[in-house]
C-alpha cells in the first residue's frame, strides 16, 4: 500500500466515521507486507493526524448536539407558566443533557440561612431528597458561597468541601459518587443550585461544566418569570375576590336603601305596622 492509498484509506474511515480500532488496519497491512521503517513511521503520522481530525469532528457533532438539546430546553422553559413545571423541566433536561444518573436542584433560602432540596430526577433516597444543607457546607455550599461551579469526581473522599453526617449520609444512602454542581445567578444574587451526579468516578469536562452552568442561567430566568406570573396571578385572584366582596356589600346596600324607600313611602301614605310587615 502506498502513502496516497494508506491517506485515502484514512479520508474513508473519516468519511464513514469508522472506529478507532480501524485506523490501525492499514499500519498492520503495512507491516506485514514488509515495508521500510520510514514509510511507517510516516504511515503512523497519517494515522495520529486522522485521529486527530476524527476527535475534532466527534467534539463538533457532540457540541452541535449539546446546543441543539440546550435551544430546545430553553424553548421548553420560556414555554412553561409554572413554577413547579419549570423546576421539574429543568432537572429532568440536566440529567439527559450530561446523561448522568440523576439531576437535582436546590433552592438557596436567605432567611434560614441553607439550601434546600426542592427538586430531584432519577433519585432514589427519600432522606437525600428531604436533604437542608447550611449555607459553606457540601459541594454546594461552596457553590453558593462563591458563586461558581465546582465538581468531584468522588465526593466521600474529597477533603475540599465541609462535610457533614446529615449530607455525606443522604449522598451514601443515594449511592451517589460524582457531583458537579452550578449557579442559579439571578440579578446578581444567587438563588440555588443545579446539580448533575453520578453513582460511579467521573471528571465531569469542560464543556459539560459550561454546558450545565448554560442551562443553569435561562433556568434561573425562566424560574423567576414563572414566579412573577404566579404571583401576578394570585394577585388578580385575589383582587377578583376582593371585588366580588365589594360588590356583593353594593348590592346589599342597595337592596337596603330601596326598602328604606318602600318604608317611608307606606308611612308617609299612612300605612301602619301590617302593610309595613306584609
Amino acid at each position: 500500500m502506498t502513502l496516497e492509498d494508506s491517506d485515502r484509506t484514512f479520508l474513508e474511515f473519516l468519511a464513514r466515521n469508522a472506529p478507532s480500532a480501524e485506523f490501525e488496519e492499514p499500519l498492520i497491512a503495512a507491516r506485514a507486507s514488509g515495508v521500510s521503517a520510514e514509510a511507517l513511521a510516516e504511515l503512523e503520522q497519517s494515522k495520529l493526524l486522522a485521529l486527530r481530525v476524527r476527535a475534532a469532528l466527534d467534539r463538533s457533532r457532540r457540541r452541535e448536539a449539546e446546543l441543539s438539546a440546550l435551544y430546545e430546553t430553553v424553548g421548553d422553559l420560556v414555554a412553561l407558566r409554572d413554577v413547579d413545571a419549570v423546576l421539574e423541566a429543568i432537572v429532568r433536561r440536566a440529567r439527559k443533557l450530561l446523561d448522568t444518573d440523576t439531576a437535582y436542584l436546590a433552592l438557596y433560602d436567605p432567611v434560614r440561612g441553607h439550601a434546600y432540596m426542592r427538586e430531584t430526577n432519577g433519585s432514589v433516597s427519600a432522606k437525600f431528597q428531604q436533604l437542608l444543607m447550611p449555607l459553606g457546607a457540601g459541594l454546594g455550599g461552596l457553590v453558593v458561597q462563591t458563586a461558581s461551579p465546582y465538581f468531584s469526581s468522588s465526593y466521600l473522599g474529597d477533603a475540599r468541601f465541609r462535610h457533614t453526617q446529615a449530607i455525606d449520609e443522604a449522598v451514601t444512602e443515594e449511592g451517589l459518587v460524582a457531583i458537579l454542581g452550578v449557579p442559579l445567578r439571578l440579578r446578581g444574587n444567587v438563588i440555588g443550585v443545579l446539580y448533575a451526579a453520578d453513582r460511579s468516578e467521573r471528571r465531569f469536562a469542560r464543556d459539560e461544566v459550561n454546558l450545565l452552568s448554560s442551562l443553569a442561567a435561562h433556568a434561573a430566568v425562566a424560574l423567576d418569570n414563572a414566579r412573577l406570573l404566579q404571583e401576578t396571578r394570585t394577585a388578580l385572584e385575589e383582587l377578583n375576590t376582593a371585588n366580588r366582596k365589594v360588590e356583593a356589600r353594593s348590592a346589599s346596600v342597595e337592596r337596603a336603601a330601596a326598602a328604606y324607600e318602600r318604608f317611608t313611602d307606606l308611612a308617609v301614605r299612612g300605612g301602619g305596622v301590617d302593610d309595613i310587615a306584609q
